[in-house]
């Protein structure tokens, strides 16, 4: 529970500072920008390792695993306004599909919490986990999110 608050409490500072530099910006924008690059964090150190790219370090591989799946527990309702998706990867598709784009992220969110049962046991339980949490990300970027 403290390392949900004090991620939260990251996550708070982090956006706030965005937020202050981009006036521009909507805050919604903002958030759920930084959730994303959370996510992109804790599973660049996750994927690194079953790729075999990064040492597994099994108490490293906890705590990315426990803070995905504590961004991933976030409730997100309030990053998705409509009217928001201009400029960003965001198409409008979530909009028209948000239970569909909601279930997904529940598709996430139960990932990241198998990914943290297992990351810190080994490397084949981490690198088992991957697919699952790789498939909850391209569910949703297929449907969801522009092609660069």
């Amino acid at each position: 529970m403290k390392s949900l608050i004090l991620l939260a409490g990251v996550a708070t500072v982090a956006v706030g500072t965005m937020a202050f530099a981009q006036d521009d910006v909507d805050p919604a924008v903002t958030a759920r920008q930084a959730h994303m690059q959370l996510y992109a964090h804790n599973i660049g150190i996750l994927g690194g390792m079953a790729q075999a790219k990064i040492d597994y370090d099994a108490e490293l591989a906890q705590i990315a695993a426990n803070n995905l799946a504590a961004v991933a527990a976030l409730d997100e309702t309030t990053y998705w306004i409509e009217g928001t998706a201009e400029g960003t990867k965001a198409l409008p598709a979530i909009w028209e599909n948000m239970d569909d784009f909601m279930a997904k992220q529940d598709g996430m969110t139960n990932a990241a919490a198998a990914m943290a049962d297992v990351a810190g046991t080994d490397l084949a339980s981490l690198q088992g986990a991957m697919g699952d949490l790789g498939g909850a990300c391209s569910a949703c970027h297929r449907e969801y999110r522009q092609r660069n």
